[in-house]
Parts: C-alpha cells; sequence; structure tokens
C-alpha cells in the first residue's frame, strides 16, 4: 500500500457507519497492519514488515535471514575468511607487526599474503603492480581493515597484536566466518573504495543475497539483479548524484560493484564470468553451493490473525 491508496482507504472510511471514533481507529488500524504483512511482487514474495528486517535488521531474529554453520571443509573456500585468518595466525606467530609509518602493513607481510593467492588483483596479476603496498591492493587493505572493525586486533605504538577476542576466535570457523561477515556489511563503509555517495548496495544486501540464492541457479547478466533490487528500494534512484542521462546506468554498476565483486564474490557466494574485470560489457552471476550452505532464508510467513 503506497500513501495515495491509504488516502482513498481513509477517505472511503467516511461513507462508513461507525459507532465512535475509536472503533474506526481500530479498523483502521487493523486493515493497515494486514497490508504491511501483505507479500509483495516488488519484494519477490515478502511483506513490507519482512523486508524491513532484511533492509535496516537482517540479523535480527525475526529477520527471514538465518547464517548456518558450514562444514569445516567449506570454509577453505572462502577467500577473504581464509586471508584474514591468514594474517591473524601471522600476527599471533609474531606476536605482533609493526605498520608503516602510514599505519599499513610492511612490504614483506603484504607480498607473503598475496603470494597465498586467496584474492587476486588485476594490476598485480597484468604486471602493472607489484605486491608491496597494502593500500594499493583492495583485498589485502581490507582484510586488515576489518580485523580492526570486528575488535580482533589492537593497535598500540604503531604495532598491531591479536585481542584476547581474536585469539579466541582463531579455533571456531564458525563464530569467526560469521563476525567478519557481520561487520564486512554492517562496520564496513562500502563506498570505502569508491566514489559513488551513496549507499546502494549495502542498504538491502541481505535482499540482494535472496535475489541471488532464488535466481543464482542459471547464469544471469548482474543488471537482472540491480533492476530487481531499485524496484524493491526506488529511493536510491532519487539520489541527487545519478540525475543526468546515465543514471541507472552509474547506478547499476555501482550496486554491481559493491555487491558482487566486492562482497559476494570475496566471501565465495558467487561466480562472475565477464569479459572484461575493468569495465566489463557484461557481467553473468552464477550462485555456489556456499550462498545456500551459509544463508537460508525464510519464505514469506502471514501474521495469524
Amino acid at each position: 500500500m503506497n500513501a495515495n491508496d491509504l488516502e482513498d482507504f481513509l477517505n472511503s472510511l467516511e461513507h462508513m457507519y461507525f459507532k465512535d471514533i475509536d472503533e474506526l481507529h481500530k479498523y483502521a488500524a487493523k486493515y493497515i497492519e494486514q497490508t504491511k504483512d501483505a507479500p509483495l511482487p516488488d519484494f519477490e514474495g515478502y511483506s513490507p514488515n519482512e523486508m524491513t528486517f532484511l533492509f535496516y535488521n537482517p540479523y535480527d531474529d525475526k529477520s527471514p535471514m538465518k547464517l548456518q554453520k558450514l562444514d569445516e571443509s567449506d570454509y577453505k573456500r572462502i577467500p577473504i575468511f581464509n586471508l584474514i585468518k591468514y594474517l591473524a595466525n601471522r600476527i599471533v606467530a609474531d606476536g605482533e607487526i609493526k605498520l608503516t609509518q602510514n599505519g599499513n602493513l610492511p612490504k614483506k607481510i603484504v607480498s607473503e599474503l598475496y603470494s597465498q593467492g586467496f584474492i587476486e588483483d588485476y594490476f598485480i596479476e597484468n604486471g602493472l603492480s607489484k605486491p608491496y603496498y597494502e593500500e594499493k591492493i583492495e583485498g589485502i587493505h581490507l582484510t586488515r581493515i576489518i580485523l580492526q572493525l570486528s575488535g580482533m586486533t589492537k593497535k598500540r605504538n604503531n604495532k598491531i597484536s591479536l585481542t584476547l577476542k581474536g585469539n579466541r576466535l582463531l579455533s571456531n570457523n564458525d563464530e569467526l566466518l560469521k563476525l567478519i561477515f557481520k561487520t564486512f556489511t554492517q562496520k564496513f563503509n562500502w563506498g570505502y573504495f569508491d566514489l559513488y555517495e551513496t549507499e546502494a548496495g549495502q542498504m538491502g544486501f541481505a535482499f540482494s543475497l535472496f535475489l541471488v540464492s532464488k535466481y543464482g541457479d542459471t547464469k544471469r547478466l548482474d543488471k537482472f539483479y540491480a533492476k530487481k533490487y531499485f524496484n524493491a528500494f526506488p529511493k536510491f534512484l532519487d539520489s541527487s548524484e545519478f540525475n543526468d542521462v546515465l543514471s541507472e546506468e552509474k547506478l547499476e554498476r555501482c550496486y554491481s560493484i559493491r555487491t558482487f565483486d566486492r562482497f559476494m564474490d570475496y566471501f565465495g557466494l558467487i561466480q562472475i564470468d565477464a569479459d572484461d574485470k575493468i569495465i566489463p560489457s557484461e557481467k553473468f552471476i552464477t550462485k555456489t553451493d556456499l550462498l545456500d550452505k551459509f544463508i537460508h532464508f525464510e519464505p514469506h510467513q502471514s501474521i495469524p490473525e
């Protein structure tokens, strides 16, 4: 129900007979609550109430999204998880790691991390850069940031070491992955690596996961998911930044890079097929079995009267 529908409904009440104003208010409140619980096509069958949780509180007990425990062998298939765990264990082995004057990891550690092959960098793989500088390698820079934001590391005198929390979680892959996942989606700003001044992609990320879980068995263009996302959350299309002729194209590209390249692919939830890594003319998305193993979406549930 949109604002116009609600206004029409309230106007129609003028032609109905109610014993008192309290009765009218109760009737209107019940009707509005029922519409909030009704499944909508733009929400892929979820209700406004359910979408509120997916958008604002995806990890709430009432949210349709549930994180699940993986088999131990599955954790080895998650790039960002393994990169973070490798660096954490490296810190444990050394006791602490002294950072550069700019607060980044030293070249030796950066080179060692990159050589593990967890996340490739286009410029390094094509001989355009060297694996020396943390701030120039997105996956490694993100790794150190997530360790910090999650509370797994602490920094003193320009040296980083693991906290008690970090040491404890290294022996529990289930808790560690869920902490990394929640930290990435809720504490890390997805706009950090780009110049798009919008929350598109990060806000409502749970709905994007649901879309890929639902449709990802078939290879589909990233634009397929972008259109469904913006149909559900049209407010992003009203952003003042995207008000020229290419507005929708820019916003779809922002959504695609953040959602697929820097999120789902890093967690091993999808496979990306593209003709170009930097500016692809077409990008196809297919889900991996990890997505449905790690994340379960409960179907729409009506609230009993």
